[in-house]
C-alpha cells in the first residue's frame, strides 16, 4: 500500500517551526546558520524566512555578517510576536514580569498589596502592574502564582479554613482578559516551585517526590512521574489540616501545632517565622514530630522518593536535622532542602516561555495556512 506524501502545506509548516525554534534558542542567526543547525537546506531556509518575514513574524536585524565571501543577513523575531506575561501574587505584593520568547526578562512591575486584601484590591492591583507591562508589547500569554489554593478549571482563587492569605474570590483570568491575547494559565506558588526544583533544583532527576512549603502558610506539592498532580479540583497538596502530633503528644491539625505553641502573628493564622525561629532550641524537636507526622501521611499516599524542605523555615538546616535524626519510619525517605530562590517565579517563568515559544509557532502555522493576516 504507498504511503501517502506530505502536503506543501505541511512540509512549509514544518521547515517554518524548524526555522522558529532555531532562532529561539540562537536570538539572531543568518540563513546559513539556520541551514546548519536544522540540516535543511538552504534554499528551502530561505524560502521559509522570506514567508515568516512577509508574515512579520520574523525581522532583518540590520546586522550583517564580516569576513570573506558574500554578507549574510541576521534574523530575528519580530518585536510584533510579543511578550508573556508573569506575576505572583503574594502577601508582599503583585509583582509582574514581561518575558520574551528567547527567556530575557524585558520589564518589571510591582504593587503593593496585604493580608487579607480581598478579591477587588488584588484584581486592581493584577489590573495595574499587567496594563503597565502592556504599554507597548503585546502580551500572548499569562503565567500566573498565587499564594492560595486555585481551582484548576477556572482559575479562580479558593478561599479555604484558616488560609493566612485570603483573597478571596479572585478571578485572574477574567481580571487579564482585556489585556492578555492568549491563554492565562493560574496555579498555586507551591506547585511553581516544586516544577522548577524539578527543572533545574534539588530535585532533579527525580521522578516522585513532594515539596514542602514551610514559610507563613502551609503546603505541599505532589510530583509523580515527573508531573505536578493537582486533584480533581487542584487543591491537592493543602497539608495545613492533616491530623499529626500536638506540642503534647495529642493529634491536632498541622496548622493547629502553631495556635497551641503562640506562633502565630496576631489576628491571622499566619506563622511568625522570626517568633519560630526565635525558639528552635525549644518547640523543634515537637514540631519535628509534627512534621513527621505529615511526612508519613505523604508516604503512605503518594510513595515519593525524596522530601524536599521548601519556604522561609522549612529550608532552615536546623529543620532537616531535626527531622532526620528523628525515629525511623515503616517506609524511610530522603530528604532534601530546596536550592532557589524565588522558585515559584522560576518555575511560572519556566512555563511562560515555553507557551509563548509555541503560541509564535502556531501564529506562523495559522499564516501559512491563510487563517489570520496579523497578530492578535
Amino acid at each position: 500500500m504507498p504511503t501517502a506524501k506530505p502536503s506543501l502545506e505541511l512540509l512549509r509548516s514544518m521547515t517554518d517551526e524548524h526555522v522558529l525554534r532555531a532562532i529561539m534558542e540562537g536570538e539572531r542567526l543568518t540563513r546559513t546558520e539556520i541551514a546548519a543547525l536544522t540540516g535543511i537546506s538552504k534554499p528551502t531556509i530561505s524560502d521559509s524566512v522570506r514567508r515568516l518575514t512577509e508574515a512579520g513574524v520574523l525581522a532583518d536585524t540590520g546586522e550583517r555578517t564580516t569576513g570573506r565571501g558574500r554578507a549574510g543577513s541576521y534574523y530575528s523575531l519580530s518585536p510584533e510576536t510579543g511578550v508573556a506575561l508573569v506575576a505572583e501574587i503574594t502577601p508582599r505584593g503583585v509583582k509582574a514580569e514581561a518575558v520574551d520568547a528567547f527567556g530575557a526578562v524585558v520589564a518589571r512591575s510591582r504593587a503593593e498589596l496585604g493580608r487579607a486584601a480581598g478579591p477587588e484590591k488584588a484584581a486592581a492591583a493584577l489590573r495595574e502592574v499587567a496594563g503597565e507591562l502592556a504599554d507597548g508589547m503585546p502580551l500572548r500569554c499569562a503565567v500566573i502564582s498565587a499564594a492560595d489554593p486555585v481551582d484548576r478549571r477556572t482559575g479562580r482563587l479558593v478561599q479555604l479554613p484558616d488560609e493566612p492569605f485570603l483573597i478571596g474570590d479572585l478571578d485572574p483570568v477574567a481580571v487579564l482578559a482585556p489585556l492578555v491575547s492568549g491563554d492565562v494559565l493560574v496555579d498555586n506558588d507551591v506547585n511553581w516551585s516544586a516544577r522548577a526544583e524539578r527543572d533545574g533544583g534539588c530535585a532533579s532527576g527525580v521522578d516522585d517526590f513532594v515539596y514542602l512549603h514551610l514559610d507563613e502558610g502551609l503546603g505541599a506539592a505532589v510530583v509523580a512521574d515527573g508531573e505536578v498532580r493537582r486533584g480533581g479540583s487542584g487543591l491537592t497538596g493543602e497539608i495545613a489540616h492533616v491530623i499529626t502530633t500536638g506540642p503534647d503528644g495529642s493529634a491536632l491539625h498541622f496548622t493547629e501545632f502553631f495556635r497551641e505553641t503562640d506562633l502565630r502573628q496576631p489576628a491571622t493564622t499566619a506563622i511568625d517565622v522570626d517568633a519560630l525561629r526565635a525558639r528552635y532550641r525549644d518547640v523543634l524537636p515537637q514540631l519535628a514530630d509534627a512534621l513527621r507526622g505529615v511526612v508519613l501521611a505523604m508516604i503512605a499516599f503518594v510513595d515519593p522518593q525524596l522530601v524536599v524542605l521548601g519556604g522561609t523555615w522549612g529550608r532552615d538546616p536546623e529543620v532537616l536535622d531535626a527531622l532526620a535524626g528523628g525515629p525511623a519510619a515503616p517506609r524511610e525517605v530522603a530528604y532534601a532542602r530546596a536550592t532557589l530562590d524565588e522558585p515559584e517565579l522560576a518555575g511560572a517563568r519556566a512555563h511562560a516561555i515555553d507557551t509563548l515559544r509555541t503560541r509564535i509557532v502556531q501564529h506562523a502555522t495559522e499564516q501559512q495556512r491563510g487563517a489570520v493576516v496579523t497578530p492578535r
